[in-house]
């Protein structure tokens, strides 16, 4: 099994990250709205979506959405907030959810660079750029690879609900790895994170390959410009 499919189905990981900030999702989903002047009603379809806050999210503000994710429980999750215009399914990136249907295709908070093999991510956007229609959007918001390993923190313990988190992080032949062992009472448990440092080069020749284009670069949530050395978030518009 693949350290995502072990990792993202695991309790222990939700409850590492459940402080993640909704209101910054809110923020940077208006401000897309906003820039792209998305009309009321785009299919939208937000792969890797987790437990659905940004799918949620876009579907209030009137779209029609469907999420996707390869973990079980996440989706499991998110289905609660199912209605006529929201939608959840287990799903691999890899594979066509359904051909040039979306209007815009997400892939939010660094939910790429998973994989081992360099050609399965060059799979997983061209699997993407096919679920769109001609003309559709792709967004992808990554992390900004170069700050985040000049500014890595090797190693941290972290206590949320009595459970203990000792984190160790590292970069190694081009990934940037988190070890995290967890101290539940008696239990323990090994996880690991992968994530290809993936940079504003790499991206675009992977666009560029699977037929897309970027039209916008951005560096945070805020769609400020883009800063190599001090940006928090590599945010790419692309069209088909």
């Amino acid at each position: 099994m693949s350290w995502f499919s072990n990792w993202f189905d695991s309790p222990y990981y939700h409850i590492l990250y459940k402080n993640r900030d909704d209101k910054e999702a809110k923020l940077f989903i208006d401000n897309l709205v906003q820039h792209l002047q998305i009309p009321k009603g785009s299919k939208i379809i937000d792969i890797a979506c987790g437990k659905g806050r940004h799918a949620t999210y876009f579907n209030k503000q009137g779209m029609d959405v469907v999420g996707v994710d390869l973990s079980k429980n996440s989706i499991s999750t998110a289905k609660q907030f199912e209605n006529s215009s929201l939608v959840f399914d287990v799903h691999d990136m890899c594979e066509v959810y359904k051909d040039t249907h979306f209007d815009i295709a997400t892939n939010l908070f660094t939910s790429f660079g998973y994989f081992d093999n360099e050609n399965d991510n060059l799979n997983a956007i061209n699997s993407i750029s096919k679920n769109l229609k001609e003309e559709g959007i792709l967004i992808i918001d990554f992390m900004n690879v170069k700050k985040v390993i000049t500014n890595l923190l090797s190693s941290e313990q972290k206590r949320i609900d009595g459970i203990v988190f000792n984190i160790n992080r590292k970069v190694e032949e081009g990934y940037i790895i988190k070890d995290i062992a967890i101290t539940d009472g008696t239990k323990k448990q090994k996880y690991q994170e992968k994530v290809k440092a993936i940079t504003l080069a790499n991206f675009t020749e992977l666009i560029s390959k699977s037929g897309l284009k970027i039209i916008d670069i951005f560096g945070n949530y805020k769609l400020e410009d883009f800063n190599v050395l001090a940006s928090d978030r590599l945010i790419l518009i692309c069209k088909k």
